[in-house]
Order: C-alpha cells, then structure tokens, then sequence
C-alpha cells in the first residue's frame, strides 16, 4: 500500500506542480491527505528519524531555490518538488501527533 500512496502523491504532485489547473486546491488537500495516511500507516512514530530527515533535507532544496538554476525543466522541477514537500509536512505533523498520542496513553 505504502507504493501506492507514493505513486499517487508523485502522480498528484506532478499535475499540481506543472499543470495550470484550477482545481481549487483540491489536488492540495489531496497531497496532505496522502501523506496523513502514508505515516499513519506505514510509519513507526517512534523510529520516524529517517523520514524526518528527508522533510527537512527536502524543503531546504526546495526553499534555496537551487532546482531553477538547471535550464529548461528547473522551474518545473521546483514545483514539482515544492508540492511533495508539502505532502512530507502532512507526514511530519502527522508523526508529531502520533507520538503525543502515545505519550499521553503511556
């Protein structure tokens, strides 16, 4: 099930990064709705360090803006890479919430 998730997120990302749709953010709250339930169910809240990582490894790349500088696809790139970011802080906020969870069940 985890591929799956990642194909659509990929998927959704893509026509959301490149595509001029007006969609009325619905491919947006689609994204964060896979990446809830890609880390509700296929993430350990308690061993998530690695995922962490990679959410911030991969905003600062799409924050620094370094993509566009490749000519002809950076931009798109960018944007692509920009929406998949956003996907990866559904996952983080979602782990964050499932080891408070935890917590509090002791």
């Amino acid at each position: 099930m985890g591929r799956i998730i990642v194909a659509l997120t990929v998927l959704v990302a893509i026509i959301e990064g490149v595509g001029n749709l007006d969609t009325g953010g619905i491919l947006a709250l689609a994204l964060v709705v896979l990446g809830i339930i890609y880390a509700i169910t296929q993430l350990d809240p308690e061993d998530a360090t690695g995922v962490l990582v990679v959410v911030i490894a991969s905003g600062a790349a799409v924050s620094s803006g370094a993509l566009d500088n490749i000519p002809a696809i950076g931009g798109h790139l960018n944007a692509i890479l920009g929406q998949i970011v956003m996907s990866l802080h559904a996952v983080a906020a979602t782990v964050l919430v499932l080891r408070i969870i935890n917590r509090l069940k002791g």
